[in-house]
C-alpha cells in the first residue's frame, strides 16, 4: 500500500490537470502565463458552440466558423469566462439566456453576424463588460434601457446596422463610456433623433469617424450628417391654457359650460393631449373627441376636445372639479400646463371663497375674462368660477336653486408648470 501511495498521487495530480484542460477535438488549449485558461477554436467549420470546455477557461475564440444560432445556455461550460469572440459566423438567432451566466464577462464580440434582434435582457447581470462590438449585423433597433446596466463600458460598436433611429438616453448610463461607432447605418433624421446632435456636441466620448454618420431620410436632409440636423426643424413645444368664460351671461347652474383653450407652439407641431384628475376617475385624452361633423364621438361624450386646442365640459358642475392638465407633445419633447378648477357659490364670491379655501387669496379683486390667459410663472394655480345665487332665487324649503347669475372669475396663486 505504502509503494502505491505516489503513483495515487500522481495520477491525482494528472486527473486534475486533465480536467483544468479538458478542450474539445476541434480546440486547442493552453495557460497563458498569468495564468487564465485560453480555448482557440478560430477557423474550424464549427457549426454551434463546441462541448466539453473546460469550466475554468477564461478566453474563448470562436471567430471565423459558420455558427448559426446561440441556443440558452450555450456557454453554461465556461462561466468564468472573460473574454468570447464570436466575430464573423453566421449567428442570425441568439436565444435568451445565452449570454445571461456570463457575470465575469469583459470582452464581447459579436461583430460581422446576421443578427436582427437580440435578447438585451441578457446584458443586467454583465455589470463588469468593457467592450461590446456588434457592427456588421441587421440591428434595427434599440431599446432605450438596452446597455443601461453595462456601468463598466468603455467601447461600444454598432457601426453597419440597419439602426434608423435612436431612443433618447439610450448612452445616458454608461459613466465609463469613451468610445462609440455608429456610422454607417441609415438613420432617418427626424425630430427623434435630434437628441443625438446635442448629445454628441456636450459629449466626452471620442465618436469614432471611420464613416459618415448620414442622414438616409427625410429627402431634404439626405446625405447631411446626423449632427447637421438644422435647430430650426427641431423645437421643443410650448404651452398656453386660456380661459374662455361666458360671465356675462345669465345661465341656469346646469348650463354652465367650462372651456379651456389649449394653445401649442413648436417644430414639429406638437400634438395636444389631455389629462382630467377628478376626485372620482382620471381621463386622458389623446385627441380630438369632436369629429369634424361635429358629432361627440362616443368613448368620450363628457369631454368636447376640439382639434383647434379647445376643450368644453356643458354641464360643469361640482363632480368635474379637478385638476385639467393640457400636454404638447412632438419628437423632441412634452410640456405641460395644469389648472385646478373649482366652483363656489354663494352671495358674496370672494368670503366664500375663503372660507371654502384658505390656501386661494383674491388678488386685489382680480377677475378673469375671456381670453384671459394663466401666468406660466407662477406656481400652484387655482382657478375657481365662483357663482352668486341671489337672495330672492333661494328655495325656502332650502332645495335646488335653478337659476343663477355667474359672477367673477377669480385667479389664485399661480399655474403648476411642469418643465
Amino acid at each position: 500500500g505504502e509503494e502505491l501511495r505516489p503513483l495515487l498521487c500522481c495520477l491525482g495530480i494528472a486527473a486534475l490537470l486533465g480536467r483544468s484542460l479538458a478542450c474539445p477535438s476541434a480546440c486547442s488549449c493552453s495557460a497563458k502565463k498569468n495564468g487564465r485558461l485560453l480555448a482557440e477554436c478560430a477557423y474550424k467549420e464549427l457549426l454551434e458552440v463546441p462541448r466539453g470546455l473546460s469550466p475554468n477557461v477564461s478566453i474563448l475564440t470562436l471567430s471565423a466558423n459558420r455558427i448559426g444560432w446561440l441556443r440558452r445556455g450555450a456557454f453554461a461550460e465556461v462561466p468564468e469566462v472573460q473574454s468570447l469572440w464570436l466575430g464573423y459566423n453566421q449567428i442570425g438567432a441568439v436565444e435568451p439566456g445565452a449570454f445571461a451566466l456570463l457575470a465575469q464577462l469583459k470582452n464581447l464580440d459579436l461583430s460581422h453576424n446576421k443578427i436582427t434582434d437580440f435578447p438585451w435582457q441578457d446584458l443586467r447581470n454583465l455589470s463588469g463588460l468593457q467592450i461590446l462590438k456588434m457592427n456588421n449585423n441587421r440591428l434595427a433597433g434599440l431599446p432605450r434601457d438596452a446597455f443601461h446596466a453595462l456601468k463598466d463600458l468603455r467601447s461600444l460598436w454598432l457601426n453597419d446596422n440597419q439602426l434608423t433611429t435612436l431612443a433618447e438616453g439610450t448612452f445616458d448610463k454608461l459613466p465609463s463610456l469613451s468610445q462609440l461607432q455608429i456610422f454607417n447605418n441609415p438613420f432617418n433624421c427626424s425630430c427623434k433623433v435630434f437628441w443625438l446632435k446635442r448629445w454628441t456636441e456636450s459629449t466626452s466620448v471620442s465618436i469614432t469617424k471611420g464613416g459618415a454618420t448620414l442622414c438616409v431620410a427625410p429627402g431634404r436632409l439626405k446625405g447631411r450628417a446626423v449632427t447637421d440636423i438644422p435647430e430650426h426643424h427641431c423645437v421643443a413645444p410650448s404651452v398656453q391654457l386660456t380661459y374662455l368664460s361666458n360671465l356675462d351671461n345669465s345661465v341656469t347652474y346646469d348650463g354652465l359650460t367650462l372651456t379651456l383653450h389649449c394653445s401649442v407652439a413648436g417644430s414639429p407641431p406638437p400634438e395636444i393631449r389631455w389629462k382630467i384628475q377628478t376626485s372620482s376617475r382620471g381621463v386622458e385624452i389623446n385627441g380630438p373627441t369632436v369629429a369634424r361633423d361635429g358629432n361627440a364621438k362616443q368613448s368620450q361624450e363628457r369631454f368636447l376636445v376640439f382639434k383647434n386646442g379647445t376643450m368644453a365640459i356643458p354641464r360643469f358642475s361640482k363632480e368635474d372639479e379637478g385638476i385639467y392638465t393640457c400636454l404638447a407633445v412632438n419628437d423632441v419633447g412634452t410640456r405641460e400646463v395644469s389648472v385646478n378648477v373649482a366652483l363656489a357659490g354663494s352671495e358674496n364670491p370672494a368670503e366664500d371663497l375663503l372660507q371654502d379655501d384658505p390656501q386661494a387669496s383674491q388678488l386685489g379683486g382680480q377677475s378673469c375674462y375671456k381670453g384671459d390667459e394663466m401666468d406660466p410663472s407662477a406656481a400652484g394655480e387655482k382657478l375657481v368660477i365662483v357663482y352668486h345665487m341671489p337672495r330672492e332665487s333661494k328655495s325656502k324649503a332650502g332645495g335646488a336653486v335653478p337659476h343663477v347669475q355667474l359672477g367673477t372669475l377669480l385667479l389664485a396663486l399661480g399655474i403648476a408648470l411642469s418643465w
